[in-house]
């Protein structure tokens, strides 16, 4: 019983923040799970390396690699498709049995789920602060920023191409920051003319 409360609260807190981020006017996607492969899209994939097992900070987890629509950002589940499942975990974490690692992928400081989506909400439900993981880091051609949201993949994409077209040194890239993708297509053609 404690565990479909658990459930039921969960998805109430879901429905409740999407609520309240609509009254406030933030944009659709505040609340949304980034999808990995449109993070990676955007931002360039490089390469990636299992780095082992760490514990993880809960908060840092913001996306999935494919259950982006089962869940908000906050891993609160937004349906009734992963009810069964997650309250057989939510009874198991009540009776004090451990979670298995879950496999997580790292991009900056953002982290994706790869496997154990269910055992991230649970945790989350149930007041954890941080989750053990087995890791891979994904390096990418540009740096994900912490607060990314969906909306911003268009720029980063946008970011990623200027980057790539004008090779400049990392210390001169951290100090471009532009907040329209036609600013990065104009600064390409002002570097062009001036023979860069």
């Amino acid at each position: 019983m404690d565990a479909q409360h658990d459930f039921v609260r969960a998805r109430r807190r879901a429905t409740i923040a999407a609520l309240v981020a609509r009254l406030r006017g933030e944009p659709n996607d505040v609340g949304v799970v980034l999808p990995y492969e449109e993070v990676i899209g955007a931002l360039g994939f490089v390469g990636e390396q299992r780095t082992g097992l760490h514990v993880v900070p809960l908060d840092a987890i913001v996306g999935s690699v494919d259950r982006t629509r089962d869940y908000d950002r906050r891993f609160r589940p937004t349906s009734s498709r992963t009810r069964g499942r997650w309250e057989q975990i939510a009874a198991a974490a009540r009776r004090g049995e451990s979670f298995p690692p879950v496999d997580l992928l790292r991009v900056g400081e953002l982290y994706f789920v790869r496997d154990g989506h269910h055992r991230v909400s649970v945790a989350r439900a149930l007041g954890r602060g941080d989750i053990d993981a087995y890791v891979t880091e994904v390096r990418t051609r540009i740096d994900a920023d912490r607060a990314m949201q969906v909306s911003d993949l268009p720029l980063k994409s946008h970011e990623r191409v200027f980057f790539e077209r004008v090779p400049l040194p990392p210390e001169a890239r951290g100090e471009i920051r532009l907040s329209d993708l036609e600013d990065y297509a104009l600064l390409a053609e002002m570097v062009e003319a001036w023979g860069f």
